[in-house]
């Protein structure tokens, strides 16, 4: 089955159109290969992490090429590092194409972050100042990404726990800046907008309707952990109340978006996941029609 995108430089963005929808999915982890195979669980769609895959030949391969007979899938990377003052990574880069074609993924995502410095890889999302300097610099950087993978992506907000004086616009503003002028799509963490709105004390509110809807193609779900007054993104815990709450306020503003539960820590049985995906169905088929979508990321 094929879910590939166009190359970026031919989908138009001029027109009313409607995102694609693939459901509502989970994270493919090891811990659960063999149930999936012999079980078959009802996931409409499954999203790898890119970097898991990278190596030639291995168990990962094997049963990724078996589930993805039976599920689309989606690519998720981490060590993009787009924001970051490194020159990129093209072998990363082909070896992330040449996976993509193995996968025929839905789309391909990373972060919107930095992850390391002359060479060195941190092994954390690291957020960027919010002033146009930056947004300058990622829009450039995605613009050559886009290019060498012939496909646009999707940039994901990630929860932050510091700030930078030289901000000068919101997180949100920072984001839809990057997503319009690198004419990228967005992969809306909400956890991470509820994590962040309370370690910077913004209304993640705000953040939902200041964000482009129409350049929003997935969602993530996730728990996070309690650390004195700061919340950190664990992705260790079922997804919490407050979470889900801003879940429906979002779908409520854009309408139905391919959305999936994240789990990376403490993994619980499958069936665990799969209760939480159907909380997610249910609030979803609650929500209102969205407003028309002016732009197709497709």
């Amino acid at each position: 089955m094929s879910t590939s995108l166009r190359p970026h430089r031919d989908a138009g963005t001029g027109s009313p159109a409607q995102r694609p929808f693939l459901g509502f999915g989970l994270g493919l982890r090891p811990e659960h290969y063999l149930e999936v195979l012999d079980g078959r669980p009802a996931v409409d769609w499954f999203e790898i992490i890119s970097e898991n895959y990278l190596v030639d030949g291995g168990k990962p391969l094997h049963y990724l090429d078996r589930i993805r007979e039976h599920y689309p899938m989606v690519m998720h990377g981490v060590s993009l590092s787009i924001g970051g003052s490194d020159p990129l990574d093209f072998e990363y880069l082909a070896a992330l194409k040449r996976l993509a074609a193995r996968v025929e993924p839905a789309w391909v995502s990373d972060h919107l972050c930095w992850t390391g410095i002359d060479g060195r890889n941190l092994h954390d999302l690291l957020p960027l100042p919010y002033t146009e300097e930056a947004i300058a610099h990622v829009a450039e950087r995605v613009g050559r990404v886009q290019d060498c993978l012939g496909r646009r992506i999707l940039l994901e907000n990630v929860s932050s726990y510091v700030t930078y004086t030289d901000s000068c616009v919101s997180e949100w503003e920072f984001l839809s800046a990057v997503a319009e002028r690198a004419d990228c799509c967005i992969l809306l963490d909400v956890n991470n907008v509820y994590v962040s709105a309370h370690n910077h004390g913004f209304d993640p509110l705000a953040y939902l309707d200041g964000v482009p809807g129409e350049r929003v193609r997935q969602i993530h779900l996730a728990g996070h952990s309690h650390h004195g007054p700061l919340i950190i993104d664990t992705h260790d815990h079922p997804v919490p109340d407050p979470v889900w709450a801003l879940y429906a306020e979002a779908i409520a503003r854009l309408g139905p978006v391919s959305t999936m539960i994240e789990r990376d820590d403490d993994i619980p049985p499958l069936d665990v996941l799969l209760g939480e995906l159907a909380r997610a169905r249910l609030l979803a088929g609650s929500a209102s029609p969205p407003s028309p979508l002016r732009v197709s990321c497709a």
